[in-house]
């Protein structure tokens, strides 16, 4: 009698024992768990900041409509490196993430890693810049070769569709910084008054808002002739006293229109930004990977286009109330 009193008191203390934590895509609480990587260009960059924001804000909102815990891990670079943006694929691979999200610096590099990570059963999704040779099941950015032809005819429009253009174009290596300079060489031949700036027009420089700033001055200062610049992004625009002329006498118009930018537009050094949806790029990315995982559903296309919002003196106080939630303030 003794010895099955003891058995049964041993019986129930193995049953009140607590069941250990299960790992990323086990169950949790009768729900499973959703492991997703996400992967910027470098952790400066506000719009990397702004889309970090959106995949967090996903991962808590939309838990529940999926019926999931979600666990987010953000791996961005403290500055581009594409090397370290694939060795936080590999590692996210090892780990047995569910899936990832990443804006290539360059794809050439990252394209290996992706294709061993979706080999392995991992779902991957390209936001802002894509390596579209890679695996990867979708894109979800701007078309950089209509944002490239809308920055050309905006900027054309402020310059009464006559003058010498140059163009600022960041890292020669970024595949959709290449696709929007080559959006806006196709926009400009549309205006034949307009003309690039010969021999070489277009600037590339290391992508900081000082290099960027460097670059333009002394292109400008060597050029005095020209009378317009086309940013495909918008990187002198994060430092003061980037346009070195009177306000309105050389135009400008930029992608991006980060809460740096914006005063350049109040003041009228820049006739017009070009928003990307870069909170969206976070938020997007993470719910087309939980259909994915979740559902087994693939996004309605390869490349799902984000919407481009242009910011004028008419808008600009406005927009930027957006960037007190996109930035956590």
């Amino acid at each position: 009698m003794r010895f099955i009193t003891a058995m049964l008191f041993a019986a129930l203390l193995l049953g009140c024992e607590k069941e250990p934590a299960n790992p990323a895509g086990g169950e949790s609480g009768g729900k499973r768990t959703v492991y997703i990587g996400f992967i910027g260009k470098s952790q400066g960059n506000p719009v990397f900041q702004a889309a970090a924001t959106g995949a967090r804000d996903a991962a808590k909102e939309l838990a529940d409509r999926y019926n999931v815990q979600i666990k987010l891990d953000v791996l961005t670079p403290t500055n581009e490196d594409p090397v370290k943006q694939a060795e936080a694929v590999e590692s996210l691979t090892r780990q047995g993430a569910d899936g990832i999200a990443i804006s290539c610096s360059e794809a050439n590099t990252v394209t290996p890693a992706i294709d061993r990570a979706v080999e392995k059963g991992i779902a991957v999704i390209c936001f802002d810049s894509d390596a579209a040779n890679s695996k990867r099941l979708a894109y979800y950015g701007t078309d950089d070769a209509v944002c490239g032809q809308k920055i050309m005819a905006e900027l054309a429009r402020a310059m009464g569709g006559k003058g010498t253009i140059a163009i600022l174009a960041g890292n020669q290596s970024a595949p959709n910084l290449q696709a929007r300079a080559n959006g806006v060489k196709a926009g400009l031949a549309r205006h034949p008054q307009i003309k690039l700036l010969e021999p070489n027009g277009t600037f590339y420089h290391v992508e900081t808002p000082e290099k960027a700033a460097e670059t333009l001055q002394q292109a400008q200062n060597a050029n005095p002739g020209i009378e317009g610049w086309a940013l495909i992004g918008g990187w002198p625009l994060f430092t003061t006293n980037a346009l070195p002329w009177p306000a309105g006498k050389v135009k400008v118009v930029s992608c991006d229109a980060l809460p740096a930018q914006l005063s350049y537009v109040e003041n009228g050094y820049v006739e017009m930004l070009l928003a990307q949806d870069c909170y969206g790029w976070g938020y997007k990315s993470v719910e087309m990977l939980l259909e994915k995982i979740v559902n087994q559903k693939d996004p309605p296309s390869q490349r799902v286009i984000d919407p481009l919002t242009p910011v004028d003196q008419s808008n600009v106080k406005e927009f930027a109330k957006n960037w007190d939630k996109w930035l956590g303030k």
